[in-house]
Order: C-alpha cells, then sequence, then structure tokens
C-alpha cells in the first residue's frame, strides 16, 4: 500500500518539474526576445536619428520598426515615411525592400 502511494507522489512530483521547467524555458525565452526587441527599437531610433535628425514617427509600431531594420541605408528613412503614412504591415515593409541588410545577430 505505501509503495502505491510512493509511486503517486513521485509521478505528480516529476510532473510538477516538468511542469515548471516548461513554464521557466518558455519565460527565458520571451524576456530575451522582449529584450532583444527593445534594442533593435533604440537602434532604429539612433539610426534614423542620424540619418534624419529627427526620431521615429510616432505613428510606427513596434512590428514596423523591426521589419525596418532590414532595410539599406538607401531606402531606410523613405520607407519609414511611406510605412507611417500607409500604415504598411511588417510584410509589407519587408516586401517592398529592394537591397535587404542581413541580421545575423538575432537569437
Amino acid at each position: 500500500m505505501e509503495n502505491d502511494a510512493t509511486q503517486k507522489v513521485n509521478a505528480v512530483l516529476i510532473a510538477t518539474i516538468s511542469f515548471a521547467g516548461l513554464i521557466l524555458g518558455y519565460f527565458a525565452r520571451s524576456l530575451a526576445l522582449k529584450a532583444q526587441d527593445r534594442a533593435i527599437l533604440a537602434e532604429e531610433n539612433l539610426r534614423h536619428f542620424v540619418m534624419t535628425g529627427k526620431l521615429h514617427d510616432s505613428r510606427l509600431s513596434r512590428a514596423q520598426i523591426i521589419a525596418l531594420r532590414f532595410a539599406s541605408e538607401e531606402e531606410f528613412v523613405d520607407l519609414a515615411k511611406l510605412a507611417a503614412t500607409e500604415n504598411l504591415s511588417a510584410n509589407e515593409i519587408k516586401q517592398r525592400i529592394k537591397n535587404w541588410k542581413a541580421d545575423h545577430h538575432r537569437v
């Protein structure tokens, strides 16, 4: 009888630890991606400021700014203006990029 109770406790303990490990992995990954997104936003804001003397248009969303990071220097400013005025989605922005600037540092 004690053996059955011990097995049930062990099974519950293993399931709980496994679930906690999954939750920990999810949060560790999501927090790293959020931190990286914030870094990209800051980098792209600085890039825009250096090229124009102004910060990004406030109408641009996080997804739009992150998509703009792939634009080359030549098309970046015009594409940012177009994205703000026409409210382009991230995919639409990526489709309009002619000269891609690769991002090999994404985690």
